[in-house]
């Protein structure tokens, strides 16, 4: 397994993908492509477990957690800032042409650090770990793809029960 010293998100419309670019440029460089499942669920999953293990959203009272959350966010996203780069698209090329399916994320905490790791079809795989800033910039940079996509909704969960009404067969014309 890889150590993931660097990340990049790339939504390929062609693909209907995001490119997962690790280690860019790099010697170790490995990628994976995210499907629209993986990467609802990773953002829906781990965005949950951000804000549940957040020292400071637990110490606010249960009414204001969401903001005290949303007020960590927006600190992290601006402590990465200096760390962010742009990778060219010559460096992303190679990298896109020899990426393999996502298979796994597995995302746990280890002392104050969170433990991020990508495992491939073909078993391979990169693993790193990460500040809370680092696990926040990480999901930020996935929003912006999923964002671009216009992947808004997960098709696994449905947000409401349809009606009675609704499960009755209908007719339909073509």
């Amino acid at each position: 397994m890889l150590a993931l010293k660097t990340v990049t998100f790339i939504y390929d419309a062609r693909e209907d993908r995001i490119l997962a670019a690790i280690n860019a440029g790099m010697t170790d460089a490995w990628s994976c492509w995210l499907t629209r499942r993986v990467a609802l669920a990773l953002l829906d999953r781990a965005g949950e477990f951000v804000v549940n293990t957040s020292p400071l959203a637990k110490q606010a009272p249960s009414e204001l957690r969401g903001e005290f959350a949303e007020f960590e966010r927006e600190a992290a996203i601006a402590s990465t800032a200096p760390a962010m780069s742009k990778t060219s698209g010559e460096v992303l090329k190679p990298t896109a042409a020899r990426a393999e399916l996502a298979e796994r994320l597995t995302l746990s905490m280890q002392g104050n650090n969170f433990r991020f790791e990508l495992h491939g079809h073909e078993q391979a795989g990169a693993a790193g770990m990460l500040k809370r800033a680092e696990l926040q910039r990480i999901l930020q940079m996935l929003e912006a793809q999923v964002a671009k996509a216009a992947w808004t909704v997960s098709p696994t969960r449905p947000k409401t029960a349809p009606a009675a009404d609704e499960l009755a067969a209908k007719p339909f014309r073509h």
